[in-house]
């Protein structure tokens, strides 16, 4: 089982659920993403698969070789599975991985907001607003001792560049799953801005409810043969009445 998928977001809407009410909901285009590589313990030390997702405007040929003529991909990720043989090179993944109801953890690169002051970045309150203090309004106040530590302490909260890291919003619901148009329908905010990548996984709390959802799928479903069936035995032959004895 793969965990999660890369897809992008295409922004916010609502939906109905089936006693009427309304849920804010992110927009996802989930996919398809093509597994690039198999990652085995025996060869790499870890089981993993490398989805490629997205079209490139340039692919340089080292990268090009190593997609393998499966397309040119913009992004490369990989996501940990349970057991590397059940995937091969070329098969496609995308929403049908994910059901209604399943909770997931999403992560994006958040809006880049620029250079800001403490007050927005940090949620300062500020200083007073009276006693002459004209010109402190948003100011962040003392950032230390004097004599000892005689420096400002590292970590300190104080403006400076806000935004444009990577954010993780966890146990999102499930609200939606669109196989046919590859769409899923999230239950809340997602960070990014839109068209923006996001990187899409099971939360841990629903992961193996997912796998006992797929243990109990048929084999053949599931892409493994069935098992063979034992021949069944052979009836022992009737025997032959006994001959009536003569007189």
């Amino acid at each position: 089982m793969i965990e999660g998928i890369l897809g992008r977001k295409l922004g916010m809407t609502q939906v109905f659920d089936k006693s009427g009410g309304a849920h804010a909901v992110t927009l996802i285009e989930a996919g398809p993403c093509v597994v690039i590589q198999v990652k085995t313990s025996e060869s790499d030390g870890y089981a993993a698969v490398q989805l490629g997702y997205g079209t490139a405007k340039r692919v340089n040929q080292p990268m090009r070789g190593h997609l393998k003529k499966l397309g040119d991909f913009r992004y490369l990720r990989e996501f940990p599975v349970d057991d590397p043989g059940e995937h091969k090179v070329g098969e496609k993944v995308g929403v049908e991985l994910f059901q209604e109801g399943d909770y997931v953890d999403v992560a994006a690169t958040s809006k880049g907001r620029g250079f800001a002051g403490g007050v927005r970045r940090y949620g300062f309150r500020g200083g007073p607003k009276t006693h002459g203090q004209s010109d402190r309004h948003r100011a962040p106040g003392s950032i230390g001792a004097g004599t000892t530590p005689g420096r400002v302490l590292k970590g300190l909260h104080m403006a400076g560049h806000m935004g444009a890291e990577r954010v993780t919003v966890r146990h999102l619901q499930v609200m939606e799953s669109d196989p046919g148009r590859g769409l899923l329908f999230l239950k809340g905010a997602v960070p990014g801005a839109r068209n923006g990548l996001v990187y899409i996984r099971h939360s841990a709390k629903t992961i193996a409810q997912v796998r006992a959802r797929r243990a109990a799928r048929p084999a053949d479903r599931r892409g493994e043969a069935p098992p063979e069936e034992a021949p069944a035995e052979a009836a022992p032959p009737e025997e032959a009445p006994a001959a009536e004895e003569q007189a």
